[in-house]
């Protein structure tokens, strides 16, 4: 069973039996729900006798979360897969247990230039700081998705090895 939530506030439970849907322990077509495949990619729903066409705009497979685009707007999906209910049943949530590391010095340098600024929004693989070390510029980048908490050291100074550069959250 899935556990799907729509932008925060509506949530539906989701099964297969035999070959069929069940949604909110109704099956599909008693629910009111119709949805399939078309050869264009996109995705014909019927939902109480109105015809819905949806668009996956992003999908995003670590979190866990699916953005689709119906008649125009878009909708934020959460799912949550049956080892993700038991965890939180007990108390243990995977996603708040996740903690950015932060980002720190892998060598002595200058750090020529912070390219973030705290509370942005950064991404994998993102450049986040030009550290120079032995006459060359390395670019240091996000190795996860996060959110810039601090910056921990300004242009033109010296850092030893294993020095914070980005606190991240």
């Amino acid at each position: 069973m899935l556990q799907v939530t729509v932008n925060d506030k509506n949530v539906f439970s989701i099964k297969e039996e035999g070959g069929s849907y069940v949604i909110n322990d109704l099956p599909a077509g008693q629910a009111g729900w119709d949805a399939a495949w078309q050869p264009n990619g996109l995705i014909s729903i019927l939902h109480n006798g109105k015809s819905y066409t949806a668009v996956i705009e992003k999908t995003d497979r670590k979190n866990k979360e699916v953005t689709v685009r119906i008649n125009g707007q878009l909708y934020k999906t959460n799912i949550q897969e049956p080892i993700d209910l038991l965890l939180s049943n007990m108390g243990m949530d995977l996603r708040s247990m996740q903690k950015a590391e932060p980002v720190k010095a892998p060598m002595p340098g200058m750090v020529l230039k912070v390219l973030v600024t705290p509370g942005q929004q950064i991404n994998k693989g993102d450049a986040l700081v030009i550290l120079e070390a032995m006459k060359m510029e390395n670019i240091l980048k996000a190795s996860a998705t996060a959110t810039v908490k601090a910056i921990k050291v300004a242009e033109r100074t010296a850092v030893e090895k294993g020095a914070v550069l980005i606190e991240l959250e």
